[in-house]
């Protein structure tokens, strides 16, 4: 790493606890069930799991601001939960993690969201979602807007993320309007996205899909392995959606990002894969965080890819280590 490059990091890192960052999106209770199997029921041909241990943890949206958090900067979560138990137990496990709930908006017309795991072994054997996936209603989204806007109004705002499971908190006209707030207010805009909101978000300063999201937003299928494709399609994306950078995932090649007339593939590190699952929340947050301290495009997504890679070293859905990701970043020589 040049030393440019090594005190551009540090620095970037230590004015990462600087940051007020506001996670806008889907959020829900990750529960786990782990148990063993030992025989099969003899009511129906499937395994009996006899549970040992049950754990809840945050997920969607909230694990994105518990990286952000976790990288040193302070999140503040806005999102439309239900008015349930599970709903208190999402609240209960903000406050376990000493997250802002100032943000969250209870509605008696929808239901928390919650993804249950049963794992036996290190097999996971069935999941369970309880959700209601349909856009907000017209009430929820004007409660949920009103709050954002008084966050941005009362807070010294860095960055704003968009994190979308396509569970319906993120709508068209909410999109716009606060992309339409922060352009104003020169915040920039960080976008996880999903299939139904793809081309809602026009305008933005940093738009991260995975490739499977890429071609499924897009209708179309590219060859992946080559840049000058690439390049081609993110040019023509960014240029039709007002975008500044496109930040692609490209799983085990690393990341690919085009901004203006830079593109380039950064490389991913070789590692021990235990757990893809929380990698794109990963990502998201440094990524945002690096654009609010002013990191170039190149550190950024340099950054980002090197975020990733770690935490899919972890077993479960894991936030980034801010030390680990210097301690990496200098034994590299990114």
């Amino acid at each position: 790493m040049s030393s440019y490059n090594q005190k551009a990091i540090k620095d970037a890192l230590k004015a990462f606890g600087k940051q007020n960052v506001l996670v806008i999106g889907d959020v829900m209770i990750d529960s786990y069930t782990w148990g063993n199997v030992n025989r099969i029921s003899p009511e129906a041909p499937v395994p009996i799991v006899s549970i040992t241990t049950k754990e809840d943890r945050l997920g969607g949206a909230a694990n994105v601001a518990l990286n952000v958090q976790a990288l040193g900067a302070k999140p503040i979560l806005c999102s439309v939960i239900g008015n349930d138990n599970n709903g208190e137990k999402f609240v209960k496990l903000l406050k376990e993690q000493k997250l802002l709930t100032s943000g969250i908006i209870k509605s008696k017309k929808r239901i928390t969201t919650v993804k249950t795991r049963i794992i036996a072994g290190n097999n996971q054997m069935l999941r369970i979602d309880e959700e209601i996936d349909s856009s907000l209603l017209k009430e929820d989204e004007a409660s949920l807007l009103k709050r954002i806007k008084s966050i941005i109004n009362a807070k010294n705002i860095s960055a704003i993320i968009f994190e979308d499971y396509d569970k319906g908190v993120l709508t068209a006209s909410l999109i716009k309007t606060v992309v339409a707030i922060a352009n104003k207010k020169n915040i920039p805009t960080i976008v996880d996205p999903k299939k139904n909101n793809f081309f809602d978000y026009a305008g933005v300063t940093l738009f991260k899909p995975n490739l499977k999201e890429l071609k499924e937003g897009l209708k179309a299928d590219f060859n992946h392995k080559s840049n000058a494709v690439l390049k081609r399609v993110a040019a023509d994306f960014i240029k039709k959606q007002k975008i500044n950078t496109l930040l692609l995932t490209l799983s085990e090649r690393g990341v690919f990002y085009h901004s203006k007339n830079l593109s380039k593939v950064v490389p991913a590190h070789i590692r021990n894969i235990s757990d893809v699952s929380g990698a794109g929340d990963t990502v998201v947050s440094v990524a945002a965080l690096c654009i609010a301290v002013g990191l170039s495009p190149t550190l950024t997504a340099t950054l980002a890819n090197l975020a990733g890679g770690l935490v899919c070293e972890k077993v479960g859905v894991v936030p980034i280590d801010k030390t680990l990701l210097l301690e990496e970043a200098i034994q590299l020589d990114i």
